[in-house]
């Protein structure tokens, strides 16, 4: 009776202990890595980055965003509702035994520079950050500034197109810093390479979840003849989408731009009509897909991992049949000059304040 009862503990115990590895198990068999990706509060539905991140990992696995049968066998999602969850979030999808943890968001640095040497194994990566410095992080920053002047570009030209005479624009960002700078910039030089003394104004949130601020912030500037605002913002900048929404089912002449994600489709207000004349496009998929390949492959390596343009990094959306024809192929020809460097284009405000590429007194930070 005795060796029965033995025998019974350690089937228990074999049991538990394939139970808890099941995931490594599952990865093995399958013979692709698994992935923890940890996001800020606005999570996966924001529309934009998280969502592009998200949507690189479920294109991995052969999955679609409706369907996901290996969520919870071989990729998942934890989100944090406040920053005091970043470092245990992190320690928990570690100690977890996933592949590859992935976080997103400049706001995640000091947390991942805190963990990752105390998990040396562990393979991280981050987007929008190249200051880890851990062998063991993947760091991936992108050329936001390049696919930012495209949309610049593309509302001036329209409103060139529109007749409008002196056009006012606005830029909504979410928390300052050098990241978003680097939206702002672009999309500032983009439109002055049409109106060089186009009126710009901006305004930050200090938030990536709170769509209502946008919203009236954007309602505020429409109402002043502004007539196109660009929100690199998260989630917050969906309540810039939502007020265009409104002001074109009236018949306004105004427009919103779209940010990481193509949110031409979450602009519709009427069949193909869109709120969201163009996106910049901000390829977070791709830095999904490559660190997951270079995990099953074996050729992960800490570092940075620049995205630009020239390697579909970043881009600019053309969803919208609104946007003039005329347009698209002065878009597309800079882009070209971007490529080969005859269009320059300053990444800092500092920077661009000292060559007059961009006006006094914007909000826009440059660390």
């Amino acid at each position: 009776m005795k060796k029965l009862t033995i025998f019974v503990l350690v089937l228990f115990l074999a049991t538990m202990l394939f139970a808890q590895g099941g995931k490594e198990t599952a990865a093995q068999a399958d013979g692709r890595p698994t992935i923890r990706l940890l996001t800020d509060a606005t999570g996966i539905d924001d529309k934009s980055f998280n969502a592009a991140a998200w949507r690189g990992i479920v294109e991995y696995y052969g999955d679609s965003w409706e369907n996901t049968p290996n969520r919870g066998k071989l990729y998942d999602v934890v989100t944090a509702q406040t920053q005091d969850m970043y470092i245990p979030n992190l320690r928990q999808a570690a100690d977890e035994g996933y592949d590859l943890i992935m976080v997103t968001g400049f706001t995640w640095a000091d947390a991942l520079g805190e963990v990752a040497p105390q998990y040396p194994d562990q393979k991280f990566t981050i987007v929008d950050v190249d200051w880890v410095g851990q062998p063991n992080v993947m760091e991936f920053i992108y050329s936001e500034e390049q696919g930012s002047y495209l949309v610049g570009l593309a509302a001036a030209l329209q409103a060139k197109e529109d007749g409008i005479k002196d056009p006012k624009f606005g830029f909504i960002g979410g928390v300052p810093g050098a990241t978003i700078t680097k939206f702002e910039m672009g999309y500032v030089q983009g439109i002055r390479s049409v109106f060089p003394n186009a009126q710009i104004m901006d305004y930050y949130a200090n938030d990536w979840g709170k769509p209502e601020l946008a919203k009236a912030q954007a309602k505020n500037w429409y109402d002043m003849g502004v007539y196109c605002i660009f929100s690199a913002a998260g989630g917050t900048g969906n309540g810039t989408i939502a007020q265009a929404k409104e002001y074109r089912m009236q018949g306004k002449n105004i427009w919103a731009i779209g940010v990481d994600s193509d949110q031409y489709e979450d602009g519709i207000y009427s069949g193909t009509d869109s709120a969201v004349l163009t996106s910049m496009l901000k390829r977070v998929e791709n830095s999904s897909l490559m660190v997951l390949k270079a995990v099953e492959e074996g050729t992960f390596t800490g570092g940075v991992v620049q995205m630009g343009m020239a390697d579909e990094g970043v881009g600019y959306s053309t969803a919208n049949p609104k946007l003039s024809k005329d347009v698209v192929k002065l878009v597309d020809a800079a882009k070209a000059d971007i490529n080969s460097g005859k269009i320059k284009i300053y990444k800092t405000y500092k920077d661009a304040l000292a060559n007059g590429a961009a006006p006094q007194g914007l909000a826009a930070l440059d660390d």
